[in-house]
């Protein structure tokens, strides 16, 4: 019966970021288990969406496009592609992107069952708030942690021969980008996508969080 009550709560606290107000009768420790689950399933419903093949890449809104000088060398880049020098790094980015968020996970979740105790009970109640909490609160943290991800990625499908190639083109060279610097684009790129998501999933929750957060409560014995 305790934990059935445990679980009601944690159901109210959520409840509660959605009214913007906290419900008192939730215990204080139920509150924070709330925001834990909010953001575990808001990450996790987000992630599984931009692991899909091509979903970065077919979504404008998180679509990740070429840094600084590249973006806007499209006839010379249309000249490499043309003399061989290269796939469509664009795309390769995007690919990259969906593949590191793939493997990302996990390291989503350490970071939100790491929250405080302290930090779960004084989110913001707004829309998408604990994201954004989130994101000022462990942004840095996480950054670092999906970097090596993107790296493999990117590796994987490429990225870093197609920019090699480009590097080797004088007029390419001139523009002073490099896989460094093609790698910080790309995570944080992906990490603002993944937060985007992660706001609009999070707002769902927020709107049934009986309903979206019942099959996860009810597991809990």
């Amino acid at each position: 019966m305790v934990k059935k009550n445990v679980r009601i709560a944690i159901a109210v606290s959520i409840l509660s970021c959605s009214s913007m107000a906290i419900v008192p009768i939730a215990p204080v420790a139920a509150q924070s288990a709330g925001v834990s689950s909010l953001l575990g399933k808001a990450s996790d419903n987000a992630l599984d969406k931009l692991a899909q093949p091509g979903a970065f890449f077919a979504d404008e809104a998180v679509r990740i496009l070429l840094p600084g000088p590249l973006k806007n060398a499209g006839k010379l880049l249309r000249f490499t592609s043309k003399r061989g020098l290269t796939k469509d790094l664009t795309k390769s980015m995007n690919d990259a992107a969906s593949l590191a968020a793939k493997e990302a996970k996990p390291v989503f979740r350490d970071t939100i069952n790491g929250l405080s105790l302290k930090d779960g009970v004084g989110i913001v109640k707004e829309k998408g708030g604990a994201t954004n909490y989130l994101r000022e609160s462990s942004g840095d943290s996480l950054r670092e942690k999906i970097r090596p991800l993107v790296v493999k990625a990117m590796g994987d499908v490429g990225a870093f021969d197609q920019m090699e190639k480009l590097s080797n083109v004088s007029a390419v060279r001139k523009l002073g980008i490099s896989s460094d610097n093609l790698t910080d684009h790309v995570t944080e790129k992906t990490m603002d996508g993944i937060f985007k998501y992660m706001a609009a999933e999070e707002n769902k929750v927020r709107k049934n969080p009986l309903k979206s957060l019942g099959g996860i409560l009810g597991k809990r014995k």
